[in-house]
This record gives C-alpha cells, sequence and structure tokens, in this order.
C-alpha cells in the first residue's frame, strides 16, 4: 500500500523515476526495521519523498509536498521527516544526508510556473549566483521567490503580481517581502550588467519606504 502511494503522489508531482525508486527505498528501510507500524501513513510516504527529492537535487518545498499527502498536514510532514532521518542515522551512521539545497535548485520551475521568457530566466539564474555571495539570512525558496520579483518589476512588460509569483512559488506574500526587504540594498550588484543597462531601478519599491 505504501509503494502504491509513493508512485501515485510521485505522478502527482510529476517527478522523474529516480526519485520514486529512491523514496521506495527509504520507505523499505524503515520497514525492515518494523518502525513503520502505528505511524501516520501518508505524511510518513510524503517525508520520503521530500527526502528522496533532496538528495536527487531535485527539491520540492514543504508545501509542494503537502498538496498531494492526502490530508497530511505540513507538521505531520516535518515531523515524519525528522522521525526517519533519525532513524536511518541509526542504521546508516551519517552517511544519510538531506542534501544541501540553494535558491538556484528551484529557480527553473519557478520562472516556468510563471511563464516567464529564457532571458528573464536567464537573468534570474545569475542573479541568485551572485547573492550566494551575500550574507542574505533566508531560506533558498524565500530567495528564489524574491529575486523573481525584483527581476518582474524590472521589466514593465512582465510585471508580475506578489500574488502570482507567491502561488507560483508556493511561498507566503509576507515571507517574498521580507527575503525583497535584505535583498533591496545589494540589488545593483547582483543584477547582471547586460540586463541592468538601460533598467530603471526606481521602478522597485523601496521596502524601507
Amino acid at each position: 500500500m505504501a509503494f502504491k502511494a509513493i508512485a501515485s503522489m510521485v505522478d502527482r508531482l510529476s517527478l522523474v523515476a529516480t526519485i520514486k525508486d529512491r523514496a521506495s527505498e527509504i520507505y523499505k528501510r524503515l520497514e525492515d526495521q518494523k518502525c513503520t507500524r502505528g505511524r501516520n501513513l501518508d505524511a510518513l510516504v510524503a517525508a520520503c519523498i521530500f527526502i528522496a527529492c533532496r538528495q536527487e537535487s531535485k527539491p520540492r518545498t514543504v508545501k509542494e509536498i503537502c498538496s498531494i499527502a492526502n490530508g497530511a498536514s505540513k507538521k505531520e510532514i516535518g515531523r515524519a521527516k525528522e522521525f526517519i532521518v533519525k532513524q536511518l542515522k541509526v542504521e546508516m551512521g551519517e552517511s544519510m544526508e538531506m542534501g544541501t539545497i540553494h535558491a538556484g535548485d528551484f529557480m527553473r520551475r519557478f520562472c516556468s510556473n510563471l511563464g516567464m521568457r529564457h532571458e528573464e530566466m536567464k537573468v534570474v539564474q545569475e542573479t541568485v549566483q551572485k547573492a550566494e555571495e551575500f550574507d542574505i539570512r533566508r531560506s533558498p525558496i524565500s530567495i528564489a521567490a524574491a529575486i523573481i520579483y525584483i527581476i518582474t518589476q524590472l521589466s514593465p512588460d512582465t510585471k508580475k503580481p506578489l500574488r502570482d509569483i507567491s502561488n507560483a512559488t508556493t511561498v507566503a506574500e509576507g515571507t517574498i517581502k521580507n527575503a525583497y526587504r535584505d535583498l533591496y540594498p545589494h540589488v545593483t550588484k547582483i543584477i547582471p550588467e547586460w540586463y541592468a543597462k538601460g533598467r530603471d531601478f526606481k521602478n522597485l519599491t523601496n521596502p524601507r519606504a
């Protein structure tokens, strides 16, 4: 039943087969340890998929995973994820790695969700790379969403409402605003020169005004 649920959830998120295999492998290890009994199956399966995505360098947000988790809440999935990592570290030692994520890991998908053009996708990717040189203490997903917001505000013909960016990235509007406020002082340094030329930075709202 769990393996069918993994296959179904993976299909609904249009994930690659390697993620289904990895999630199934993680669940099988838990089953072999006889530690799945009495636990929320949907949360456990969703957490296996979340971890598999991270390990395969195809990360998804908890919110995205939650959308296909058959009613399991973000909190339940988070607890299940912590439980899995703890259990498998006992079995595998420190080789149970979650993988490191960066803002760039989410960019292409977020841009595609918003119907952005190739040039805009390119500048967003380059801006993300530049932003990593600064000490922006926000989650990679929040930074990704805020940079998309910045680039779309600099392009009057493709300007996107904050609400649309929030929906496409699954990041709350308030969270995007906070990340934008932290990025704003560095904006002329992180946007590539080839794109910045001729752009009116006055189009950007001053978050501190």
